[in-house]
């Protein structure tokens, strides 16, 4: 396609703080300077900040999570009234019920269909063929491009890998002062990044603090993010009696800075695609213990660049950030070797190439 004759809608569930809406804004900066026009749409979130300020315009449609007749038709008018004002001839999804609303409208519209997908399921198997059938397929990993194939009987030939990258053009470090003073104070620092739901494993990483407090080594566990089992997991802090050794950040826009003050970082995830959080690790060159799931096997070569331990296991984790906590030398061989990778694989540059050739491939 001629990429600059072309008005992409990009879709989304919300703009919020995930991996996949962070490869949203990632696609509208690649974007705009090639295409005629770039929009977005979602049910809105932190990130529509960021639209703003790249002057890219965001449209609010219902949650598309939340299904309904009502709502359905709902969002495919709207849909449709966006497509039609802004004259849309390519809609590249990010959710598998956004697919779904693009593949109904595809037929009365004569729009290019792309969908970039950002995890592995194991469920919807007939809703999902039919979103996905005939269509542009992007998978963020080679686990997914497996499950598509594998298991939703997607033909090789159309899906793609791009593998998820991080940009370190960013603004220029600040400390957090809480994590500053701690540093003051010898503290070692572990931090553990996303959003505060069941995926991300967090309970298993709150219970390794236990050990860890049995051999009084000067350690604090940093959680970075927001999610609706905040509540839940800062009341089994409590109940473990860890609040001085667990420090809840909340959300932070801009993870560098905190990573820049992290030794150490943790990926408690129970499934994944191909996670950010330890390629965001990597392009600051800190090393990672992850559990060995989805795609982080194609980011975490073991005992290499960091880590991998099995998920629900409190007793890995531990384990694992006690060796490196005492063994400074055997990290930074881990830390040189992850920015090595990062610099290799997950720079935002090849990440731009790919998806420019991409596009212009269909």
């Amino acid at each position: 396609m001629k990429l600059n004759e072309q008005n992409v809608l990009l879709f989304s569930r919300t703009m919020g703080q995930g991996g996949a809406e962070k490869v949203v804004l990632q696609i509208c900066e690649i974007l705009l300077p090639h295409v005629n026009k770039v929009v977005v749409c979602s049910s809105g979130g932190v990130n529509v900040k960021k639209l703003n300020e790249m002057s890219v315009k965001h449209y609010v449609i219902p949650d598309i999570g939340k299904k309904s007749v009502k709502k359905g038709v709902e969002t495919l008018h709207i849909l449709s009234e966006i497509i039609k004002k802004e004259k849309i001839t390519v809609i590249h999804s990010h959710h598998r019920m956004a697919a779904f609303y693009s593949k109904v409208l595809r037929e009365k519209y004569n729009v290019v269909l792309i969908n970039t997908v950002h995890n592995v399921f194991f469920n919807k198997r007939k809703l999902t063929y039919w979103g996905y059938k005939n269509t542009n397929l992007i998978a963020c990993g080679e686990h997914v491009k497996d499950n598509l194939i594998d298991y939703f009987c997607m033909p090789p030939e159309q899906v793609s890998t791009i593998h998820n990258a991080v940009d370190t053009k960013l603004v220029p470090f600040g400390d957090n002062k809480r994590l500053k003073e701690l540093h003051n104070q010898g503290f070692f620092l572990v931090g553990n990044i996303g959003r505060l739901t069941r995926q991300k494993g967090m309970s298993f990483f709150i219970k390794s603090m236990i050990n860890i407090r049995k051999e009084n080594l000067k350690i604090k566990y940093i959680i970075i993010g927001d999610g609706k089992d905040r509540d839940e997991l800062l009341k089994l802090t409590d109940e473990l009696e860890l609040k001085d050794d667990i420090i809840f950040l909340g959300y932070v826009s801009n993870i560098s800075n905190i990573l820049n003050q992290l030794d150490l970082v943790v990926l408690s995830s129970l499934w994944e695609g191909l996670p950010l959080t330890p390629i965001e690790a990597f392009s600051m060159g800190r090393t990672v213990i992850g559990t060995d799931v989805g795609g982080t096997s194609e980011i975490i070569s073991d005992a290499r660049n960091g880590y991998l331990i099995s998920p629900r296991s409190s007793d890995a984790i531990s384990d694992k950030v006690i060796y490196l906590f005492n063994n400074s030398i055997k990290r930074k061989i881990l830390e040189r070797n992850a920015h090595k990778t990062y610099l290799s694989k997950f720079r935002l540059s090849i990440f731009e190439k790919k998806t420019l050739d991409y596009y212009e491939s269909i």
